[in-house]
């Protein structure tokens, strides 16, 4: 072996080492012969380097994996004996080898396995067993092989081919017949040898009974000699957490009911009667969190049982399974509310599914309602945020406790569907009591207060928010919650958590104010104020700005008394905060967008005259045309490229909040309407002259585009004297990006206006950008530039199925005789030549419909023939492609389109078209007479569906 390149496994080597190590690593795999030095290495035990032991194990996995078919018979023995060899040297070796090459050892057996045991190796457990006997380190060794195998036969995060899917069904249902019961005797043997002496091994015993329940038979585990050293190992502190993980998986296992229900019941009788039901005896948290899950997977099994049971109309044992069930809550209970939330959440599953029998009961025991009550004041109490958690910087306990109150929110929706009336008067009473003295109360129990409030919105759903009608007594309920919410003054409590709930609070129940306007004033305050917008926290105002939005936009109505008051304190936050002034303004510019918008819609929706809400939309959009002015000549001048990047982001938030403005409109009426035409008339023609700036145009580009969709919906016709200038400078050295993000302006202005003159004009020049940025020629392996020119090509197309689409095709038929063919061509092309379903399915859409429009018998000079020598051709050349994959769904899609392009032609020439395909086009591809005549029957069906079938089939058979 190259001993220098091997030098380079060492994690310490240098780089030029590692890389020479990778180029040998790719060497000897390709190698015929190589591995063979690596086995011999690994039989003779030639070198003591763990890494280079590691890569002789990586070449034979590659060997095994890859390459196992190609060797003969004699070189299939010789790896079977190393790996025996090796093995047998593992029980001799003074130290054993570190846990990496083991596991990779372990890999590579199980790949042989699975190679092997059905054809040349069928004794291969007995010959594994009879080298390790019970030797500690060979025991190992085989408990890792088994895991592997099991991995390799079960793991479901393995994707594996429908052909080894099958294989491991056949070995699994071969290893049942011949050697399980013999591996079970093994496992038990090794148990009972060193469950005191050596945990380790105890342990990865334990592990593979629990990974093997699951397919083996269950009576070779569930009984009286392995259960009871199983619950013997549960009172071993070394052994305790795998023995429950192993317990879990045998009470998981899928079984007749009635048993299910006897093996739970005495597992549970045994664990009870030494005690493990006295939780609050226990310290020991993550054996705990082991044993939630345990009791978890019983009480989840004896509901399965429970409800196969009612199904199979057995009700005397169906009421025994639930009997077993009730007894188990107190425990579930304890669990639940248990301070450490991972043995809480292990037992939710339980807790939830349960509650779901309750629901299906028509009568609950009075015992039953104090359990649905017990788990409500369970749920409110573990909702409640610990001393611990970091409002400012969450990490990673912190988003497992958001995760857990999910969890604890399915739980309260679900007590909800149980008893809605007891949820709310539980919640009423922890809300009342706890806004009653809140300025003495921790955050905690105040955020949580109020976090229950809000909660009830979902569960206990209506339609539309419409909480405050229909049934009096929750209406009532809800809306005495509410007025305390917003009298009480807890808005001013001192901690983000509290103050953020208010918040969300307030705007999911926006309806209420609508019943009860009088409190809108001090709600827009406490937005307004050192509580919202402008708290101390950038999180609170950041999330205030959002709601904020939400909260005027749907009480737009009940906003009218206040609008001028709002804009003047608003007025400040509105600023435009350009780079250079150093201050930091309250508001991130993402988090003005939504008080613009807020203002916009203010202004557009209040019950002022056109003139005043001119003139308030005016002052809104005047400061921003100001600075833009000032900042774009900045821009020009500016010579650091951090300072024109700084310069151009500043200009890009002026366009975008102009833009927001505009979203309190629907159409142009409303624009009209307010009288704010001439404003945003002002924005564009300030904004457009960004586009010749030659510096930083992707930004300004970008910005400038957004605020012409908008203008195209809120200005219609008056946008289009604009258009021709700016696209003009749009299509000037642009890249990819550019152009596919500048078409769907062009289609949203065709689709909407069908202006042909302008259309007429922009064609060639769009084309002839998008034409030279396609040919540009790139780096082979550049991924991305692939894909951008792949997106560019998909809008191309778009942009001529909308022309085509829109009725305007001839502004395609008045480009001129080589401009028209140049066009049509590059249709055909994306039909044919690029393995791009999406793309494909659009050029036959264009196909189709060209041949719609111009096919007929009037059509334009020479397209007939066009008809003939590429269209009919690309409906045939395409879907024969081998990259045309007809698994695919898009790649399906593709080809109906083309089925209904060989349909369209079909119906504008009729029989030529039959007599074409007939006579010279399909014995050209030498299909079959019969096959042909048949072709030709399916294309004449009135029915577009049988064609459309009988062209896939017809594909499927084409291709080899």
């Amino acid at each position: 072996m190259d001993e220098q390149a091997l030098l380079g496994l060492n994690p310490n080597a240098d780089s030029d080492f590692r890389q020479r190590a990778l180029a040998y690593f790719e060497q000897l795999k390709i190698s015929p012969d190589a591995w063979q030095v690596c086995a011999e290495a690994l039989a003779q035990r030639t070198y003591s380097d763990d890494h280079v032991k590691f890569f002789c194990f990586q070449v034979l996995e590659h060997q095994v994996k890859y390459k196992y078919s190609e060797l003969t018979t004699v070189q299939q023995q010789l790896i079977r004996e190393t790996l025996i060899s090796w093995l047998q040297a593992q029980m001799l070796n003074p130290q054993p080898e570190k846990t990496f090459i083991r596991n990779k050892a372990a890999q590579v057996f199980a790949l042989l396995f699975v190679t092997e045991y059905l054809t040349k190796w069928p004794k291969f457990f007995f010959d594994i067993l009879s080298v390790v006997d019970l030797n500690p380190r060979g025991v190992d060794l085989y408990l890792r092989i088994l895991m592997a195998i099991d991995s390799e036969l079960v793991d479901r995060d393995v994707v594996h081919t429908s052909e080894e899917a099958r294989r491991n069904t056949l070995i699994k249902d071969t290893m049942r017949e011949q050697c399980i019961p013999n591996l079970v005797e093994s496992w038990y043997q090794i148990l009972q040898n060193y469950q005191f002496t050596n945990s380790e091994v105890t342990c990865q015993c334990l592990e593979v009974v629990g990974a093997y329940v699951s397919w083996i038979d269950l009576s070779l585990i569930a009984n009286d000699r392995f259960i009871n050293m199983l619950l013997g190992h549960m009172s071993i502190e070394v052994l305790r957490e795998e023995a429950c993980d192993c317990l879990f998986e045998v009470v998981n296992k899928g079984m007749d009911p009635v048993d299910k229900m006897k093996l739970v019941e005495s597992l549970c009788q045994v664990l009870q009667s030494a005690g493990f039901f006295s939780i609050d005896q226990e310290e020991d948290v993550d054996f705990l969190a082991r044993f939630s899950k345990l009791v978890n997977g019983m009480g989840q099994s004896l509901i399965v049982s429970w409800s196969k049971l009612i199904k199979n109309g057995d009700i005397k044992n169906a009421q025994e399974a639930l009997q077993a069930i009730e007894t188990k809550v107190a425990l579930m209970l304890q669990l639940l509310i248990h301070e450490d939330d991972d043995i809480s959440s292990n037992i939710i599953g339980f807790c939830y599914d349960y509650l779901h029998i309750l629901k299906q009961l028509t009568v609950l025991s009075d015992q039953q309602k104090a359990n649905v009550e017990a788990i409500m004041l369970a749920v409110m109490k573990k909702l409640t945020y610990d001393e611990e958690y970091n409002f400012e910087n969450e990490g990673e306990d912190e988003a497992m406790f958001v995760e857990y109150r999910k969890q604890l929110k399915l739980l309260l929706d679900r007590l909800a569907q149980v008893s809605p009336e007891l949820l709310l008067a539980s919640v009423r009473r922890v809300f009342s009591s706890t806004l009653q003295n809140w300025q003495t109360t921790r955050f905690m129990e105040v955020e949580v207060a109020i976090r229950l409030l809000y909660m009830l919105a979902e569960a206990l759903p209506v339609s539309h928010g419409a909480h405050f009608s229909g049934d009096v007594s929750k209406a009532s309920a809800l809306q005495d919650m509410m007025r305390t919410l917003v009298t009480s003054g807890v808005s001013s409590y001192q901690h983000t958590s509290v103050t953020l709930e208010f918040f969300e609070t307030v705007v999911r129940y926006e309806k209420f104010f609508t019943v009860e306007p009088q409190h809108i004033p001090c709600v827009l305050m406490a937005f307004l104020d050192h509580r919202g917008l402008r708290h101390s926290s950038a999180k609170v105002r950041s999330r205030t700005a959002y709601l904020f939005s939400r909260f005027v936009k749907s009480l737009n109505k009940q906003m009218n008394p206040f609008i001028e008051d709002i804009l003047n304190r608003i007025q400040d936050l509105l600023e435009l905060s350009p780079p250079e002034n150093g201050h930091q303004s309250l508001l991130s510019s993402d988090d003005q967008l939504f008080i613009y918008e807020t203002a916009g819609v203010l202004i557009v929706n209040s019950e002022y005259p056109a003139e005043r809400k001119q003139a308030l939309m005016r002052n809104l959009l005047t400061p921003l045309m100001e600075k833009f002015k000032i900042l774009l000549e900045k821009l020009m001048l500016a010579q650091d490229e951090e300072r024109q990047a700084s310069l151009a982001d500043c200009l890009n938030h002026a366009v975008g909040f102009a833009s927001r403005t505009s979203k309190a409109f629907s159409n142009k009426q409303t624009v009209k309407q307010c009288g704010c035409s001439e404003v945003y008339l002002d924005c564009l023609q300030t904004f457009l002259p960004a586009l010749s700036c030659p510096l930083q145009k992707d930004i300004l580009r970008s910005g400038v585009r957004t605020f012409l969709h908008r203008m195209i919906i809120c200005l219609e016709e008056e946008v289009l004297p604009f258009i021709p200038s700016a696209s003009e400078h749009m299509l000037k050295d642009c890249e990819a990006k550019d152009l596919q993000e500048f078409i769907p302006l062009i289609n949203q202005i065709t689709a909407k206006f069908k202006v042909s003159p302008f259309l007429q004009q922009m064609f060639m020049p769009l084309l002839h950008a998008i034409f030279e940025v396609l040919l540009r020629p790139a780096e082979e392996n550049d991924q991305s530039a692939a894909l951008e020119k792949q997106m560019l090509r998909r809008s191309y197309f778009a942009f001529l199925q909308t022309v085509t689409g829109s009725g305007m095709s001839e502004v395609i038929a008045n480009q001129g005789a080589e401009n028209v063919e140049r066009v049509l061509v590059t249709v055909i092309q994306g039909a044919v030549e690029y393995p791009d379903p999406i793309a494909q399915k659009t050029c036959f859409i264009i196909l189709s419909k060209l041949v719609e429009l111009w096919g007929g018998k009037d059509g334009p000079v020479g397209f007939a023939d066009f008809v003939y020598k590429h269209i009919v051709p690309a409906c045939f050349l395409a879907p024969l492609k081998q990259t045309f994959d007809l698994a695919d769904a898009q790649t399906v899609l593709a080809l109906s389109e083309c089925a209904v392009t060989l349909k369209t032609i079909h119906l504008k020439r009729g029989p030529e078209c039959v007599q074409y395909l007939q006579q010279e086009y399909l014995p050209s591809l030498q299909v079959a007479p019969e096959i042909i005549q048949e072709f030709c029957q399916a294309l004449q069906q009135p029915d577009a569906k049988v064609f459309k079938n009988y062209l896939k089939v017809f594909f499927q058979r084409a291709k080899p």
